[in-house]
């Protein structure tokens, strides 16, 4: 059974980051260097990126759940504005009507 290419990448870069955390706590403390911040810092740094990584997309919604057929729509009506007389109460005047098909 193949493996997905995506399960992989998040398989190496969680152990690539596991790895890396490990070999960070190796180095030898210093007292007065601030290292207690910077520490807690990249701990917090690391297990997020591990936990991004682990955790990845949700799985695909079941089959057949949520779909729908497309449907035909037709076009939406042309419009377009022409010249009209119109009567305002007073007087007769030439106004820009829009019209549609």
């Amino acid at each position: 059974m193949p493996m997905n290419l995506g399960k992989a990448i998040r398989i190496t870069v969680a152990l690539s980051v596991a790895a890396a955390s490990l070999a960070a706590i190796s180095a030898p403390a210093q007292a007065q260097d601030g290292g207690a911040v910077a520490g807690l810092l990249g701990g917090l740094a690391v297990g997020a990126i591990a936990g991004a990584a682990i955790a990845g997309a949700p799985p695909p919604p079941p089959p057949g759940y949520g779909y729908y057929a497309p449907v035909y729509a037709p076009p939406p009506p042309r419009c377009w504005f022409e010249p009209q007389q119109v009567w305002t109460g007073y007087a007769w005047v030439i106004q820009r009507v829009r019209v549609c098909n």
